[in-house]
């Protein structure tokens, strides 16, 4: 008998909740709301129970402004620091949970064309969590967070819309 790992847990929940959100059962605002309500309160936890290696971990997923980079690979840099903030919470159901909504959202927004100012901005946002994590603040881990993805919001909507424009149109 094998026993599921927190991997394989979150990658079936990851196909299931996007073949949910392809086939429209899901909505955008049900998507980034539970995001919201998990990933600000693991950055609060994050900065609470950092242990010795995590910064580090977290700024080696932040890259340098230059070179530029490819889109896909600035993506994986992107749902590296996520997962990265989740497993500093050292809560596996948190991990579970969060993976997949973030898969979900990333994907949609992946495959949009996202400026250079974009990916700068991200980094940003990702460097101040890493700065409130660090300082052990949590309000401010949480706030930081909470900055973040209120900022991705109209990119997740323009997203959203175009990846169902085609789907419209066929209808």
């Amino acid at each position: 008998m094998t026993l599921p790992t927190v991997d394989h847990i979150s990658e079936s929940l990851s196909s299931n909740i996007a073949l949910l959100a392809d086939a429209r059962d899901l909505t955008l605002e049900e998507l980034i709301e539970v995001r919201m309500l998990l990933e600000v309160p693991a950055a609060r936890l994050a900065a609470r129970r950092r242990a010795e290696g995590d910064l580090e971990r977290l700024r080696a997923t932040i890259p340098p402004d230059r070179p530029v980079l490819d889109t896909q690979v600035e993506f994986v840099h992107n749902r590296d620091f996520h997962a990265t903030l989740i497993e500093c919470c050292d809560n596996r159901l948190l991990q579970i949970a969060a993976q997949p909504v973030f898969s979900a959202l990333q994907t949609s927004l992946s495959r949009s064309g996202l400026p250079r100012v974009f990916h700068r901005s991200i980094h940003a946002h990702h460097a101040r969590i890493v700065e409130a994590v660090e300082a052990g603040d949590e309000a401010g881990a949480a706030a930081e967070m909470h900055a973040h993805l209120s900022f991705l919001v109209p990119y997740y909507e323009k997203a959203w819309k175009a990846a169902r424009l085609p789907l419209a149109a066929g209808a």
